[in-house]
C-alpha cells in the first residue's frame, strides 16, 4: 500500500513509525505544518514528523495553506497513494484531497468517538473528569471529526494521569489500531460505521484564559483542569505567576485511587476535617509533601510547582524555598 502521512506533533510520530516498519506499507511521502521560530534566537524549527521523515529520507511537503497550494495539490495527485493518514495534521482538508486515495482519508482521533470532537479531545475529557478514552480511526468527511468510524482502542484514566500520559498511551495505541486498520480496509474486512451525531460532543481549541484557575471552584474540578491542560494552569501568588503543575485532591474518596506510596499519605497529613479557610487559602503545610489549599469546596495538596523563570519542584520544596506560611492565599 503506497500512503501520504499527515501529521505534526510528537503524538503522531509513533504513528509514522509504525508505519515505516510495516512492511505491507510504504510511506511515500509527508505532510506537515511548516517550520516555526522557537527560543530567544527565534530559529526555525522543523515538526517532530519532520525530524522523523528527513530521518528516513522521505520526501517532506510543508504548505502554509494546503488547500490552496497548487504545487503541493499536484504532488499529492502524482503519487497516486492507496491512502492519505492523517493524524494531528493541523490544517482541514478540502474534499479535492479527500478523494484522492483510493481506499480514503483515514484519520487517527485521539478519543471514543462521537464524544470530543475537535482540536483537543485528550486535554479535554480529563478537564471533564472521564475516567476512560481512547483512539477512533475513521474514514474522513468534509466535517469536523464527523466521518464513518473504523476500529477503536481504549485506555483508562487514573486519578493523576495527565495529559501528557495519556497521549503517550493514545500514541501507541494509536500507531497499532492505524496498521490493522489500513490492512483490513485493503483486504475489505471492515467498513465505516456512521457516527451517532446525537451523542457528539466537542473539544474546542485551548485559549490562553483557560489556563487561569479559579480556586472557587470545587478541589477535583481544579485537579482535572491542572492534569487536564498540564503544565499549564497558572495562578499567582507574592504578585507573580506560579504554575501549578500536579496537585491531590485530599479525602476519603480518592486515597484508594491512589499508588501506594501516595496512599500512605492518609497518615501523615492531619485530619483534614479540622481544616478551613477561605478561597485559596493554605490551611495546613504537611512537612516532607507540601502545602493544602482550600478551594470553594475540598481540599487540594500542591504536589508539584513552577514559578516563573524557575524549574519546576517539588510542593515540598516550593513550601521551604518559598518559606510558605499558613494563611498565605493563592490566585
Amino acid at each position: 500500500m503506497k500512503i501520504v502521512f499527515f501529521g505534526t506533533p510528537q503524538f503522531a510520530v509513533p504513528t509514522l513509525e509504525k508505519l515505516l516498519n510495516t512492511p505491507e506499507l510504504e510511506v511515500v511521502a509527508v505532510v506537515t505544518q511548516p517550520d516555526k521560530p522557537r527560543g530567544r534566537g527565534k530559529q526555525l524549527v522543523p515538526s517532530p514528523v519532520k525530524t522523523v521523515a528527513i530521518n528516513h529520507n522521505l520526501p517532506v511537503w510543508q504548505p502554509s495553506r494546503i488547500k490552496k497550494d497548487t504545487e503541493t495539490l499536484t504532488q499529492l495527485q502524482a503519487v497516486d497513494a492507496d491512502a492519505f493518514v492523517v493524524i494531528a495534521y493541523g490544517q482541514i482538508l478540502s474534499q479535492k484531497i479527500l478523494d484522492m486515495p483510493k481506499l480514503g482519508c483515514i484519520n487517527v482521533h485521539g478519543s471514543i468517538l462521537p464524544k470530543y470532537r475537535g482540536a483537543a479531545p485528550i486535554q479535554w475529557c480529563i478537564c471533564d473528569g472521564e475516567t476512560q478514552t481512547g483512539i477512533t480511526t475513521m474514514l474522513m468527511d468534509a466535517g469536523m471529526d464527523t466521518g464513518a468510524m473504523l476500529l477503536t482502542g481504549t485506555t483508562p484514566i487514573g486519578l493523576l494521569d495527565n495529559a501528557h500520559d495519556v497521549a503517550g498511551r493514545l500514541a501507541t495505541i494509536g500507531a497499532d489500531l492505524l496498521v490493522e486498520t489500513l490492512l483490513k480496509l485493503e483486504r475489505g474486512e471492515i467498513a465505516g460505521i456512521p457516527q451517532d451525531n446525537t451523542a457528539a460532543t466537542y473539544a474546542s481549541l485551548i485559549k490562553k484564559e483557560d489556563y487561569h484557575l479559579n480556586w472557587s471552584q470545587n478541589a477535583i474540578a481544579i485537579h482535572n483542569k491542572i492534569r487536564g491542560l498540564y503544565p499549564n494552569c497558572v495562578t499567582s501568588f507574592r504578585n507573580q505567576s506560579l504554575k501549578i503543575m500536579a496537585t491531590l485532591p485530599l479525602g476519603s474518596a480518592y486515597w484508594h485511587q491512589l499508588p501506594p506510596d501516595l496512599q500512605k499519605l492518609e497518615h501523615k497529613i492531619v485530619d483534614i476535617s479540622t481544616l478551613s479557610g477561605k478561597v485559596g487559602e493554605i490551611v495546613s503545610i504537611t512537612k516532607g509533601v507540601g502545602g493544602i489549599v482550600q478551594t470553594g469546596d475540598g481540599l487540594l495538596l500542591l504536589r508539584e510547582v513552577q514559578l516563573a523563570g524557575k524549574r519546576p519542584q517539588s510542593g515540598w520544596d516550593f513550601v521551604n524555598g518559598m518559606r510558605l506560611k499558613v494563611g498565605e492565599v493563592l490566585g
